[in-house]
């Protein structure tokens, strides 16, 4: 299933990682704060500076998250992407 974004949306993938502590014990979803780094997947008609691709950085609260075929997706306003990975 394809994804397009409207005006200045960008659609973000992302993956959780399986957080533990040095103890061993596994964090709970719960306690987890939400990933703050993702591909741009697909971007909308009026993104300026972001392409399909890029990794990005965005503030953690930022977003609406959605679920594609079991997948998890951000799709976030241009303007909460902090910065792009270079390298």
């Amino acid at each position: 299933m394809k994804f397009k974004p409207l005006k200045d949306r960008v659609f973000v993938s992302y993956a959780e990682e399986v957080e533990k502590t040095q103890g061993g014990l596994y964090i709970p979803d719960a306690a987890k704060e939400k990933p703050q780094k993702g591909k741009v997947e697909e971007i909308g008609e009026d993104v300026k500076s972001l392409k399909k691709g890029d990794t990005v950085l965005f503030d953690k609260y930022s977003g609406s998250k959605i679920s594609i075929d079991g997948t998890d997706f951000l799709i976030l306003k241009e303007e909460d992407i902090l910065g792009i990975f270079v390298a």
